[in-house]
């Protein structure tokens, strides 16, 4: 039996933060997918189809790992996709504030258990928001997302988004 893995998100845009915990989800998973959400409440720098693009390239050549659209309720995909788990990265005890009525609402509705990671501590202060903020202002993101995604979000805020 193959024990497969979510990673979900929005990922506007992925970091190397989110990378980090999908190579060691993939080190205790034989799958991962990194399931890239829209949430129609949310102001997105980049298009649905954009963070899928960057978020394959940041992954790209990571044996076992793809990136899929989950575009209705996390808890039926991972129920649909016969998932192991659901994995978050936490950076903070705030995260898992944030994170723990998630994963009980989706073992609730799939049986699907949450597993938490901590995300490793050289990346503890890099969040997709900060980042965001940082290239619309001008500021070097590098070190903080994979290079693909420094290249759009410069590419894309001198532009003038």
């Amino acid at each position: 039996m193959t024990h497969l893995a979510i990673c979900p998100g929005s990922f506007d845009p992925i970091t190397l933060g989110h990378v980090d915990v999908v190579r060691r989800a993939r080190s205790i998973f034989d799958e991962v997918i990194i399931a890239v959400a829209h949430n129609a409440k949310k102001s997105y720098v980049f298009s649905l189809d954009q963070r899928v693009a960057l978020a394959r390239q940041a992954v790209h050549g990571i044996d076992g790992v793809r990136v899929e659209v989950v575009s209705g309720l996390l808890a039926d995909f991972a129920k649909e996709r016969e998932a192991a788990a659901i994995v978050k990265g936490l950076r903070s005890s705030r995260d898992f504030d944030d994170e723990l009525a998630m994963s009980l609402m989706n073992r609730h509705l799939s049986g699907v258990e949450t597993v938490f990671v901590m995300g490793d501590p050289q990346f503890s202060h890099v969040a997709s928001s900060m980042v965001k903020d940082i290239a619309r202002h001008g500021g070097d993101v590098t070190g903080l997302v994979p290079d693909a995604v420094a290249t759009a979000l410069t590419r894309t805020f001198r532009d003038g988004r």
